[in-house]
């Protein structure tokens, strides 16, 4: 991991929000992330996973039983809770409105995807600023990268999974090269910061 400074403000529970990227190769490393947060975690972790459009994603079943943190899809104007992993649903850009509400949005694919990364990140850096921690972990494309400089632009934390250790390494790639990271790491560093953080903050 790089820049402990930073990290060291995460660990300590100083955030409020995470916002998780993903792509080919990512229900298997949020199956590394996910189940090590504890069910007492007090912020939200807002997750876009590029699936197929589709009526109904299973992750949210795949999910639930692994889990101690609750997991759920939004409905549009509901509160961005702490407690839960929020998964953006198919074929909606999921974004975070400043007064801490979600909005689902069917405008045009960002990076040609629906739901997007940077849709998410850029709109969750707005809301939270400083203490918005935004993770982005393997996948196939470059989405997540002008996410990324926004939150780094707003004072956010962003953390990195380590290319040579990602499924599909372009994602995490391009995101580094676009705003250097403050962490980079394997999938369970990233999972001890998160949890650390979790348990800092309910303390």
């Amino acid at each position: 991991m790089l820049r402990r400074e930073r990290i060291a403000d995460v660990e300590a529970g100083r955030l409020e929000a995470v916002v998780i990227g993903t792509s080919a190769g990512g229900i298997n490393a949020l199956g590394v992330i996910l189940p090590a947060l504890p069910a007492e975690t007090p912020f939200p972790v807002v997750v876009v996973v590029h699936m197929p459009p589709r009526e109904a994603s299973p992750i949210v079943s795949v999910f639930k039983s692994r889990c101690a943190i609750a997991i759920s899809e939004p409905r549009d104007k509901e509160d961005v809770t702490g407690g839960v992993a929020w998964f953006a649903p198919p074929n909606y850009h999921l974004l975070v409105e400043s007064d801490h509400t979600f909005a689902l949005s069917i405008e045009a694919p960002v990076n040609h995807c629906r739901p997007s990364i940077d849709a998410l990140f850029e709109s969750a850096a707005s809301a939270y600023g400083r203490h918005l921690v935004a993770v982005v972990l393997t996948g196939a494309n470059e989405d997540g990268a002008e996410g990324v400089a926004a939150v780094r632009e707003a004072g956010g934390i962003v953390i990195v999974q380590d290319p040579a250790t990602a499924e599909m390494p372009l994602m995490p790639r391009a995101a580094s090269a676009r705003a250097q990271p403050d962490a980079m790491g394997t999938l369970q560093e990233i999972a001890a910061v998160l949890r650390a953080g979790a348990i800092a903050r309910h303390r």
